[in-house]
């Protein structure tokens, strides 16, 4: 189901990588637990990667999502196309186009399973960016 490569593909993935590991950091900064980043090039023709991370509270996970905005939006020029479920705060969903962050609480995140649903999706290591900074 991969889009098909073209002379920019592989600029757009690296730059879709560099907004995904940023959104990783910045989850793992404030506090975000078993944070998981997908590649779901080969799953869907929608998106390049999704991160997955669970926050304890509501505040938390606020912060974790404006946060990602900050750094995306201000420090990396990039524009958030779509934010799901901040009033209800039990999965916040900030949809940046060729990447979404899926920020739940535990849970929603129990219930909702994402990463099974999507288990044909490779994980990538984000052991690099989980060193204290």
């Amino acid at each position: 189901m991969r889009r098909a490569d073209g002379p920019d593909a592989e600029q757009r993935y690296a730059r879709s990588l560099e907004l995904a590991r940023a959104g990783v950091v910045v989850a793992y900064e404030n506090g975000g637990r078993d944070i998981k980043l997908l590649d779901m090039r080969q799953q869907s023709s929608m998106f390049d990667y999704f991160v997955v991370a669970t926050g304890s509270s509501r505040r938390q996970l606020h912060a974790i999502s404006e946060d990602i905005d900050h750094k995306l939006e201000d420090d990396l020029q990039d524009k958030r196309m779509g934010l799901e479920g901040y009033d209800n705060s039990r999965w916040i969903l900030l949809d940046y186009g060729s990447v979404v962050f899926h920020l739940f609480d535990d849970e929603a995140r129990e219930y909702y399973s994402l990463e099974s649903l999507w288990a044909g999706a490779e994980e990538i290591d984000i052991s690099d960016l989980l060193q204290d900074t």
